[in-house]
């Protein structure tokens, strides 16, 4: 069986909420191996090319706010790089159904994730792959190669001049 990675983000509302660490005790359930993590602020540019499949839908403005934090007290989202076989399929499965009152009540968004009633915007606290494709490109959006300890994807090494920031 191949080795998958599949990323995983903890949803501003999950950092709000102070949810990080269940999210990530139930995560450790699976058996796989996390193999990146960073706390990230998420910028409009980062979130349409993230959610690019769904930049038809009429909820895609403020699936765009929920992500970059416009709905909580938080900007910042955690996202995780889990590493092993079946990665995206034993995420999946214990986060449970994208929509909240749908998902198993045991599972993460069953637990932690809900419907505000009056906007009809749900939160779910978590966001996974949906299959090892998608966790391809999601995960080189997210990630440089660098920032993981492990990588499966094909990488090169470039020599660029950038601007760095130091501490002073």
């Amino acid at each position: 069986m191949a080795v998958e990675q599949c990323l995983v983000i903890i949803k501003p509302d999950g950092m709000a909420k102070g949810l990080t660490g269940d999210i990530i005790r139930e995560l450790s359930r699976t058996d796989l191996v996390m193999a990146g993590a960073k706390v990230v602020q998420v910028t409009r540019e980062l979130s349409e090319e993230h959610y690019q499949h769904l930049k038809d839908k009429e909820f895609f403005n403020d699936l765009i706010k929920y992500i970059m934090g416009d709905f909580h007290h938080t900007k910042s989202v955690l996202a995780l790089v889990y590493e092993g076989e079946k990665a995206t399929e034993k995420i999946r499965k214990i986060c449970g159904a994208t929509h909240p009152e749908k998902a198993e009540p045991t599972s993460i968004r069953g637990k932690y994730g809900r419907v505000h009633s009056e906007t009809g915007v749900f939160e779910n606290v978590i966001h996974a792959s949906e299959n090892a494709k998608e966790a391809e490109r999601e995960i080189k959006l997210w990630f440089r190669p660098n920032e993981l300890i492990h990588t499966i994807f094909p990488v090169e090494r470039k020599n660029q001049k950038m601007d760095s920031f130091f501490w002073k």
